[in-house]
């Protein structure tokens, strides 16, 4: 139970706070508030694969581990969005936004204030072509789930949400004790 003297500093501070015009009451909280930078990220799944299945990978720089298709947001651009211009941008397979569905779970929060945004879709590998820049993306190529090549650490511990590679079964993903 909050003491009276508390609970009636907090009913004051409401009172005058919800007095205050809209913008005003925004900047206060986006100033008190902790913020986050919203990233996008898409799980490609081969629909034609059979067994464990193949996801895609890509490999950036500095080369040191695969990734995922994925970026920052935009600024007012909705994550579904998000995804699917960074999977055009850094794979070149072009998908409208609603072939994309919510990934369970959909939003990884990180400790380092950021959040992944998740999505997943499945396309035929054999008849869907990457193409990479060579400067964002060195090289894109699926991988079978049983036997994904060395991942970056952020990569490894994403992918453990899904139950998925190295750190499969790890919940919730360890946190590194130094970041590579």
């Amino acid at each position: 139970m909050i003491p009276r003297s508390r609970a009636t500093g907090r009913a004051i501070f409401y009172q005058a706070f919800y007095r205050l015009p809209l913008p005003v009451r925004r900047r206060l909280v986006r100033l008190a508030v902790p913020k986050y930078i919203v990233g996008a990220v898409t799980l490609v799944r081969d629909s034609e694969a059979t067994g464990a299945g193949r996801l895609l990978m890509l490999r950036q720089p500095p080369g040191r581990g695969w990734s995922l298709p994925a970026g920052l947001l935009d600024r007012g651009e909705p994550p579904v969005v998000g995804a699917a211009r960074e999977l055009f941008e850094e794979s070149g397979i072009r998908l409208p936004p609603s072939r994309l569905r919510p990934a369970v779970p959909n939003a990884i929060v990180h400790a380092k204030g950021w959040v992944d945004m998740v999505f997943e879709t499945e396309v035929p590998a054999s008849t869907t072509e990457l193409a990479v820049d060579g400067a964002e993306v060195f090289e894109a190529a699926w991988h079978p789930l049983d036997d994904l090549p060395k991942l970056s650490w952020a990569t490894a511990r994403l992918l453990a949400y899904y139950d998925i590679g190295p750190l499969a079964g790890q919940f919730p993903p360890p946190v590194p004790d130094n970041l590579p």
